[in-house]
């Protein structure tokens, strides 16, 4: 007796990612409207994952160019422009046998798919390590000095010493491993990627509990970007205790 399309949408549903094409085998005879439809779902789902495996082999490349060296991790940072709250540094080792699909440059990424491969990162990658430098230090010694102190920590919190550094265009000052800084990295290397989701996530959700303790500058939506309801905020209101007093000069 045939399976009723039901049973079979339901089967069609509940397909782990990646295995589609025993479905596609087992109903691709079937001349029923509804498996026909469900067949050629399977069939663009199977597509699109393979498209995504390229994808990944390819933003591992530098990975593989240097996989001489038994510790590869990638460094990025967030937040370096808003007008408050810290920066954040996220670093990351990869298994080199692992693949973790989806990782891009997390202004890419919708906010759900950072969430979920946020997860993915700290459950499969050999070493994660993230690091903040608060507004004032921000203001004290500058957003640049600062984006590299938050580097240089997030790097030194890491569980496995790294033997070489990918990096999103810069070069880290005072740090005696090897560098390779590539631009846009963050859309070129899955190591990069991944330390950048690692830090916009952190990041983000530090500004949304910040939204709860400053509200009426909407840090949950600007995350503390000078977005013309955040200026206005800061106008009205007067800054709050984590604006970065040396970028709000123009506006109070």
């Amino acid at each position: 007796m045939a399976q009723s399309i039901g049973d079979i949408k339901t089967q069609f549903n509940n397909l782990p990612e990646g295995e589609f094409t025993r479905f596609i085998e087992e109903h691709s005879g079937d001349e029923r409207s509804g498996v026909i439809q469900l067949v050629r779902k399977a069939q663009k789902a199977y597509d699109r994952y393979q498209a995504e495996l390229e994808r990944t082999e390819r933003m591992l490349s530098f990975e593989k160019e240097y996989a001489c060296y038994s510790a590869i991790c990638g460094i990025d940072e967030v937040g370096r422009g808003p007008l408050a709250g810290p920066v954040v540094a996220g670093a990351v080792i990869l298994k080199k046998d692992e693949r973790i699909l989806y990782l891009n440059d997390s202004k890419q990424l919708s906010s759900a798919k950072r969430d979920e491969l946020y997860d993915v990162i700290y459950e499969k990658a050999a070493a994660v390590s993230v690091a903040s430098v608060s507004h004032e230090r921000i203001d004290e010694i500058n957003i640049l000095q600062a984006t590299y102190e938050a580097m240089r920590l997030a790097i030194m919190n890491l569980k496995i010493k790294p033997d070489i550094l990918l990096n999103d265009a810069v070069t880290i000052p005072d740090v005696d491993i090897k560098q390779v800084p590539i631009i846009k990295g963050d859309a070129k290397s899955c190591s990069i990627a991944a330390a950048s989701i690692v830090a916009k996530v952190t990041r983000d959700r530090f500004m949304e509990e910040m939204d709860s303790k400053y509200p009426g500058y909407n840090f949950a939506s600007n995350k503390g970007y000078g977005s013309a309801e955040h200026i206005n905020a800061i106008r009205t209101l007067g800054p709050c205790p984590i604006h970065r007093r040396t970028f709000i000069g123009n506006f109070i």
